[in-house]
Order: C-alpha cells, then sequence, then structure tokens
C-alpha cells in the first residue's frame, strides 16, 4: 500500500499508540476528582501542558486542549467574536481558508457580523496591502491559516501579525493544522493570538488537538459546565488523548528538520515527473509552499475517476479537503486561485509523510501515467 492522503489524516506513530494505552489504563481517573487516582491523572494532565507549552515556546496556562481542528477554529472565532462584539464586529479572513474557519465565519454573518474574504493571488497568497486596506477600527478578528491544506501554499503570518498588531482592539488567529511539524511558526514572534493543531496531521490520534490562547486573551465559552481549561472548554478531560497528542508533537519537532529536506527532495522529484505529462496542469506554487503537498490537475478526466483507478494499485490520494471532498466539484481554493473551471474540478492531492519513500512516488508516477493514458483512451 502507498499511502499519499496525510493532509487528510496519519497513520498513527506507534510510540503515540503505546503513550495512550499507558494513560488509559494506569491513569484512567477524572483529572477533576480529588482523590487519589483523579490527582494523578490531574497531575499526568498538567505536565502534558507543561510539555505541550514548552514545545510552542509559549505558557502552560496558554494551551487548551481541544479534540482537534475543527473544535479549535471554531472555538478561536466564535469565542473573540461572542466575546468581544461589543468593540466591533467586524471580521477578516480569506477565501482559501479550510471549511472549519469559513464555515464559522458564514455562521457569524448570520448573527449580525460582517466578515470581509481576503482574495489571493495565483499561488494562494493573501496580499497584504489589501490586509491593510480592509483593517478597521471595529475590525476584532483576522483569522489566516498557515499553510493552505489543498495546495500547500504557505502564508506571510508575521507580516500579517506585524499589521494586526496596529490594531488594539483586533486578534490574530492562526490554522496552524497543516503546519506544525512541518513549516516552523514562532507564535509569539508572528503576534498571535490563538492558534490550532491537531493530532491526527501529525501521527497522532483522532479526537485530539489544542489552541493556543494567549494569556491577555478572553474568549466566550461554547461549552459551559465543569469550568476545565480555563474555563474556556468545559468537560471532563481525555487524559490520555491529550498525552498521546503531546507525544505526537514532541516527535514531529524531533523530526521536522529532517523531514522538511526529505519531503522537499521528493515533492521537486515529484513535480519534475508531472510536468513531463501533457494533461497535467500542476497547482501547488514553487516557491513558498509547504514540503509535502503536492496539488495537480488532470484536464478532462474527472478527479474520482483517477483516484478510483490508483486504488486498483493500493495508491491513495485525494481531491480538495477531507471535509469538503463530496461536496460540489469545483475547488474553491483553485478558483479564488484564478484557475479555469476545467482546472478546478479536476484537483488531485498528494500529501506526504515522513514515512513516503522515492520509490513509492516513482511508482505511483508510473501508475498515474498508465492511468491517464488508459482512460484518455476510454473517452476518446
Amino acid at each position: 500500500m502507498i499511502y499519499l492522503d496525510n493532509s487528510a489524516t496519519t497513520k498513527p506513530n506507534p510510540q503515540v499508540l503505546d503513550s495512550f494505552t499507558k494513560a488509559s489504563t494506569g491513569f484512567f481517573g477524572n483529572a477533576s476528582s480529588i482523590h487519589g487516582i483523579g490527582m494523578d491523572a490531574e497531575r499526568l494532565l498538567r505536565k502534558s501542558r507543561e510539555q505541550a507549552a514548552s514545545l510552542l515556546e509559549v505558557n502552560p496556562n496558554e494551551i487548551i486542549f481541544t479534540s482537534g481542528g475543527t473544535e479549535g477554529n471554531n472555538l478561536a472565532i466564535k469565542g473573540i467574536a461572542l466575546e468581544h462584539q461589543n468593540r466591533g464586529k467586524h471580521i477578516i479572513t480569506s477565501s482559501v481558508e479550510h471549511p472549519s474557519v469559513i464555515e464559522t465565519c458564514q455562521g457569524l454573518e448570520a448573527l449580525g457580523f460582517e466578515v470581509t474574504y481576503l482574495d489571493v493571488d495565483e499561488s494562494g497568497l493573501v496580499n497584504i496591502d489589501k490586509l491593510k486596506k480592509e483593517m478597521r477600527e471595529d475590525t476584532i478578528l483576522v483569522s489566516i491559516m498557515h499553510v493552505n491544506n489543498e495546495i500547500g501554499t504557505i502564508q506571510p503570518i508575521k507580516e500579517i501579525g506585524e499589521v494586526v498588531q496596529s490594531y488594539p482592539k483586533a486578534f490574530f488567529h492562526v490554522d496552524h493544522v497543516q503546519g506544525y511539524g512541518k513549516v516552523p511558526l514562532n507564535i509569539q514572534a508572528s503576534h498571535v493570538d490563538l492558534c490550532t493543531i491537531s493530532g491526527h496531521k501529525i501521527h497522532g490520534l483522532k479526537g485530539t488537538g489544542l489552541l493556543y490562547v494567549k494569556q491577555t486573551v478572553k474568549l466566550f465559552s461554547l461549552a459551559h459546565g465543569g469550568g476545565q481549561e480555563r474555563r474556556i472548554r468545559s468537560g471532563t478531560e481525555n487524559v490520555a488523548g491529550i498525552v498521546s497528542l503531546v507525544k505526537a508533537m514532541r516527535l514531529a519537532k524531533e523530526k521536522q528538520s529532517e523531514l522538511h529536506k526529505k519531503l522537499t527532495n521528493l515533492k521537486h522529484v515529484l513535480m519534475e515527473q508531472l510536468q513531463t505529462l501533457d494533461r497535467v496542469v500542476i497547482n501547488t506554487p514553487k516557491i513558498a509552499s509547504a514540503p509535502h503537498i503536492v496539488n495537480f490537475s488532470v484536464r478532462g478526466l474527472k478527479p474520482e475517476v483517477v483516484i478510483h483507478a490508483l486504488e486498483d494499485f493500493e495508491i491513495f490520494i485525494s481531491t480538495k479537503s477531507a471535509c469538503s471532498s463530496k461536496s460540489a466539484d469545483e475547488s474553491a481554493v483553485l478558483i479564488a486561485c484564478g484557475k479555469d473551471r476545467d482546472i478546478a474540478i479536476s484537483g488531485l492531492r498528494v500529501s506526504m509523510s515522513y514515512e513516503t519513500t522515492k520509490e513509492e512516488i516513482d511508482y505511483f508516477f508510473q501508475k498515474l501515467t498508465e492511468v491517464i493514458k488508459k482512460l484518455s483512451e476510454v473517452m476518446g
């Protein structure tokens, strides 16, 4: 099997699974209980929070554990909007964000908030000058992803943070789900107020994640109850899941430099190969893009047909984001980048991991070439 859909989810690392099992069996108590078993779980939770903070170079009390990227993005955006609506109701995001950001903003529009969706250039990049023009005195939040989940574009987060910082009423949220462990981000130097991370994108477990919330930032809670996680996210803590998340974060951070070099080389090889195929248009920008994502279109062929044809060879790739792959045919990201509709409806995404080898990439390209030739002949 050749698995090349790592932006959708990754295979859990055995060490992560082991940490989850040990925490589940040895520290099964409720971390809010005052007896010994509960206190043991609370100590493990506190240690995990400290380790996560150390990896992100922030304070432990700035870590809010969540169930993943979607919850983290919702909590950040709705939490700011509902808590600070008396300061203003204007939000800025981009037209190429993940559905969990776009649809959250659309939901807030229904509640009376005004949202500006920044256009991007052909590479998927936000224009800093356009951002400056859209910033207003009543802007309370700017939410821009670090790495685009479909085409891999890396946004200029530090420059965006500097713009937002000059507006004292505005907060800056970054969806770092596709970036963590692959593309470095200095949260404090980039003036980030809120930052989302997901466990299952870094060889952790589904249902795990965290939201960095700067110490001075107050959020409206979306889950009231027992007051866990600074009263921002009530509910019994998933201690074993949190332990596994931090383990995955540590392993990803340790491998980051080595992984970046390896994936950059594999990405270069694959893009060079794809350029030799007549029907193929590469959508991932050559510069300012993450090392693990290559998005391309095969003109005239439906992406789901190509995907299923490759699956016959036990090769697994994807189209668009896993959260939107069953929706309308065209990719909103590719349309936003100014691509023709025939390219936007035929986009395919290859996303690699530390386990991906050059032999796998070569075999994928070989079978892709055969599939394109065969399907083209069938279509006449």
